[in-house]
């Protein structure tokens, strides 16, 4: 799925076959969670492949490195070309890149590292939560307590997280979890932000325990450029019966709508909603039929 014998990536300054693409046992990053990442997507465009927010992926890449002190000495720009060969390298347009910084070194100790592993390998990847509205459950399961980690910082160790959650969630029968904040507000999905539909207005978590999305930030400059009013506010689980549709966000799912959660369905079908005009908006920005609106 990921990679075959022909599949190229990046590694530490070359490019090589990406089953080569390897760390060894006693690094830290493999032990401890140790690393950040992002996920990207390119598309086909009427001028070639083009990196959805290039820029603004590996600037968070750089900020996840400072937060947790892992070294990066790639600029963003470096970081952006050599994708775009991966790319090439590759034979790919539409495609998912996930750049990977990692302590590759042995050492079991539990400070930062002195060096770091800087990996960018890419795929053909489908919407990860596919196109069928999503059936969510709340999960009994907490968002980190900001206070405890980073939590604006993509670290791959906070992902375990939404390992559970989402195995959780999924092994009651539902399509996705939602987790809640420590203080018991609606946070996100394990790897995808949340919105609902209310009044003709979108409400969405403010900043605190959740990951403020790229594809979020989009989504919310979209929405607001063509009229819509936004409100970043902590709200319960409770409140969501009285909204009309709800969808989440990210990279790799793009613009999902969401059915229900729990025993609160929403009325209004996706493709009716905001959300759905939105994601149709979206669409057209990523693949270049689009303006660019926000930053």
């Amino acid at each position: 799925m990921y990679y075959s014998p022909d599949t190229v990536a990046f590694l530490d300054g070359a490019f090589v076959p990406a089953a080569q693409a390897t760390c060894g046992v006693y690094a830290q990053s493999l032990h401890y969670g140790y690393a950040v990442f992002e996920g990207m997507r390119s598309y086909r465009t009427p001028a070639g492949p083009r990196i959805f927010k290039a820029e603004a992926h590996y600037e968070r890449l750089h900020y996840s490195c400072r937060a947790i002190g892992l070294p990066l000495t790639y600029p963003v720009a470096e970081l952006t070309r050599l994708s775009y060969e991966v790319l090439e390298r590759n034979g790919l347009q539409d495609a998912y890149i996930r750049p990977l910084v990692f302590a590759g070194a042995p050492n079991m100790s539990l400070q930062a590292a002195a060096t770091s592993n800087v990996l960018i390998a890419v795929w053909e990847w489908g919407k990860y939560l596919g196109d069928q509205s999503l059936r969510l459950t709340i999960s009994p399961y907490e968002r980190p307590n900001p206070r405890a980690v980073p939590i604006e910082a993509k670290v791959a160790g906070h992902y375990v997280n939404s390992i559970v959650a989402s195995t959780e969630a999924k092994g009651r029968g539902f399509d996705e979890a939602l987790l809640l904040d420590m203080n018991g507000f609606v946070a996100e999905g394990p790897g995808a932000n949340f919105f609902f539909e209310r009044g003709g207005e979108l409400f969405t978590p403010p900043a605190g325990s959740i990951l403020r999305g790229i594809t979020r930030n989009t989504l919310i400059d979209l929405a607001r450029a063509a009229g819509i009013r936004v409100t970043e506010t902590f709200f319960t689980a409770t409140e969501l019966r009285t909204a009309e549709a709800a969808f989440m966000t990210g990279t790799a799912a793009e613009v999902i709508g969401i059915a229900s959660v729990d025993e609160v369905v929403f009325p209004r079908p996706f493709a009716d909603s905001i959300g759905g005009q939105l994601a149709e908006r979206y669409h057209a920005l990523v693949t270049g039929q689009l303006v660019a609106v926000g930053s």
